[in-house]
């Protein structure tokens, strides 16, 4: 390791060394829950306890004003996945829970992007813009804000399209996912 406060350039062995990269075994799990506080607390600290990182986590409310629905993705080949999930059953306030098996489930994510871009490269800009169907949301002299809805695929593929212009700041939301069919919820 070098100096501290100093950012050094890692190989991919170092990487994988170091645990940091992902196996490709990706869960994505749709959990109901009673909307009440500190559930979201009590379901994250139960991944957290067992060695689990949450890759993105997103909750909103559902149909019904009671109910919330957390979308949790993590790479799981690491630790079995079945464990956790029967101790979230047992959590008072969680309803149901599903692992959506990420080729029967439509997954989408919302990210934005603040791109540096004046002149000529403005023009760029919009022409990404136009391929990757997002939506410019806010324009100043020197920067484009964009939105971009889509797979995570998407998403990386527009932000490594954008960097070269000077990527000020991106947020992204976190994948939701919702099975495919009439299947149950």
């Amino acid at each position: 390791m070098g100096e501290p406060g100093v950012k050094e350039v890692l190989s991919l062995e170092d990487l994988e060394a170091a645990g940091s990269v992902k196996s490709g075994r990706k869960h994505i799990l749709s959990i109901l829950v009673e909307n009440k506080p500190g559930v979201l607390t009590r379901v994250t600290s139960l991944f957290a306890r067992r060695g689990f990182n949450i890759d993105t986590l997103s909750v909103g409310p559902t149909d019904d004003d009671h109910i919330s629905r957390i979308t949790i993705t993590l790479d799981g080949a690491n630790h079995p996945i079945d464990q956790v999930t029967k101790q979230l059953h047992k959590l008072v306030n969680v309803l149901k829970i599903r692992d959506l098996e990420p080729t029967g489930a439509v997954s989408r994510e919302l990210a934005m992007f603040k791109v540096a871009a004046d002149g000529a490269q403005r023009a760029e800009v919009m022409q990404l813009c136009e391929i990757f169907r997002a939506k410019v949301i806010d324009v100043t002299k020197r920067s484009i804000v964009v939105e971009v809805t889509g797979t995570v695929d998407k998403i990386e593929a527009f932000e490594r399209n954008v960097r070269p212009f000077g990527l000020i700041e991106m947020m992204r939301t976190g994948e939701i996912a919702i099975a495919r069919g009439r299947g149950e919820t």
